[in-house]
């Protein structure tokens, strides 16, 4: 199977609640289908050093940001295809390299005990980073149930809906079944649009009706905010745990995107 394995896109996001999905999706039916995955469960290890620069980094609101991870759209065993990606996010744009690998190489080859089999450009970005960071390795795992619907005129447009996102800091491993720590508090989905260009008037109607706000959020940076930072500045002098799920209404309240 054929996978895309260069991007460069705008890729906005949104929290919104059950009711607010399902008028959105009301609109979304002449204009767009759920590709053939259905439903599925998404599977990251997210790697970071041992101080965790890149996802501080990106927390700290510079205008260039970049994370690594292996992902997986199922349960992977050893021979399951998965993927190594190489994301960065630069003047609003994002820029995403991946290459497709089994679990087992992917692994091997990001946790520097074998070379990449599939040796091409992407790979070479992928070791140069390795190499600059030097100390990266598996920090968090992340899961969620996400639903992808495409354009039906063949447009690159693009909406997904993520769901039931969870975190942990154990088991760091694309082989083990979906738990954690819940990032969302019950009843809210994280609906990013993803697109080269503009937004079609027809969802942006929709959007305006139902007071649906750009936000920014990043599931690795909550993750870090909710499960690392907690302990590493005990006494929460920098930050409270759950301060920034209060209230998903206003984007000044949520974490800012990686």
């Amino acid at each position: 199977m054929a996978f895309q394995t260069v991007f460069k896109r705008y890729e906005l996001k949104y929290m919104i609640t059950y009711e607010q999905k399902e008028k959105v999706l009301q609109s979304m039916e002449p204009y767009m289908l759920l590709d053939d995955y259905g439903r599925t469960t998404i599977r990251n290890i997210y790697f970071d050093t041992d101080n965790y620069r890149l996802v501080r980094h990106s927390i700290e609101g510079s205008g260039y940001k970049e994370k690594l991870r292996i992902r997986s759209y199922d349960k992977a065993d050893p021979d399951s295809t998965v993927f190594v990606e190489l994301k960065k996010k630069y003047q609003s744009i994002v820029y995403k390299r991946r290459i497709s690998l089994t679990e087992e190489a992917a692994m091997k080859w990001v946790l520097g005990e074998l070379k990449c089999p599939n040796k091409n450009q992407i790979s070479e970005e992928v070791d140069y980073f390795l190499e600059y960071y030097e100390t990266l390795h598996p920090v968090v795992f992340l899961s969620y149930e996400r639903e992808a619907f495409y354009s039906k005129d063949q447009s690159d447009f693009r909406v997904t809906f993520d769901d039931t996102i969870l975190c942990r800091r154990e088991d760091l491993s694309l082989e083990s079944e979906a738990y954690g720590t819940l990032l969302l508090p019950e009843g809210m989905t994280l609906m990013e649009l993803k697109c080269s260009g503009s937004i079609p008037m027809w969802l942006t109607h929709t959007l305006s009706e139902e007071h649906i706000y750009k936000t920014s959020f990043s599931k690795y940076g909550t993750a870090y905010k909710m499960m690392i930072l907690p302990e590493q500045y005990q006494g929460g002098a920098f930050i409270c745990q759950n301060s920034y799920l209060k209230d998903y209404s206003t984007p000044q309240s949520l974490p800012l995107s990686v």
